[in-house]
């Protein structure tokens, strides 16, 4: 596989996520924290010989993962027609990852941010990159919304995703707002993404079922 500008940019992020980590380790407190409740509170802490290498770790293996796809979906040559995209939705998790790494390390190195207003910018922008990606994608049996209506009919699959591009984008919108309330962040992160999901799942069973009631 040519490795392209995209590719590239995906290691460089890796890269960074993982310098972050050895940079920043003698700056580190021996238990740093980690993890933070739905009130924005720090409720988990870890030593940071393993808290500063656990998300450059998930980055890694997530990435790895979404790369192994092309060897072993059978519709590969679909994934092959919109690789740009495909590639620009490891990019944003990637970039993701980074960020939430960088918050973490910033968080323990004194600068006190609310994780309550991080999470719904970082989750909300991440979201609405998934929504530009949809409408681009192809039947695949890894990445999507597959739905035993989608990979029956390419039709439905098609409308789907060009449908479900435009509301994944706007439950991203309303995930933003959680940043301007964040006692509140939980319910704008996690109600738009599910009605978004759900939404895309019974459209896809009433496109399928639309052709068959004519």
């Amino acid at each position: 596989m040519k490795i392209g500008k995209m590719t590239i940019l995906v290691v460089f992020a890796l890269a960074l996520t993982f310098f972050a980590g050895i940079a920043f380790y003698s700056s580190m407190p021996e238990h740093m924290a980690t993890h933070w409740n739905a009130k924005g509170q720090v409720d988990g802490w870890m030593q940071k010989s393993a808290g500063l290498f656990v998300v450059p770790t998930i980055a890694l293996f997530t990435v790895l993962l979404l790369y192994g796809v092309l060897l072993v979906d059978p519709l590969r040559k679909n994934i092959r027609k919109f690789m740009v995209y495909y590639e620009g939705l490891i990019l944003s998790l990637a970039v993701f990852l980074l960020a939430a790494h960088l918050f973490v390390i910033a968080w323990n190195l004194g600068a006190k941010f609310s994780m309550n207003v991080f999470m719904p910018l970082a989750m909300g922008s991440l979201f609405f990159a998934v929504g530009a990606v949809l409408p681009n994608l192809r039947p695949n049996w890894f990445m999507g919304i597959r739905t035993p209506w989608t990979l029956s009919d390419e039709a439905v699959w098609v409308r789907t995703h060009r449908v479900g591009g435009l509301v994944f984008k706007a439950a991203a919108v309303v995930v933003l707002f959680g940043a301007v309330w964040p006692a509140h962040a939980l319910w704008f992160v996690v109600v738009p993404v599910l009605g978004a999901s759900l939404f895309a799942v019974f459209y896809s069973l009433y496109l399928y079922r639309k052709p068959r009631k004519c």
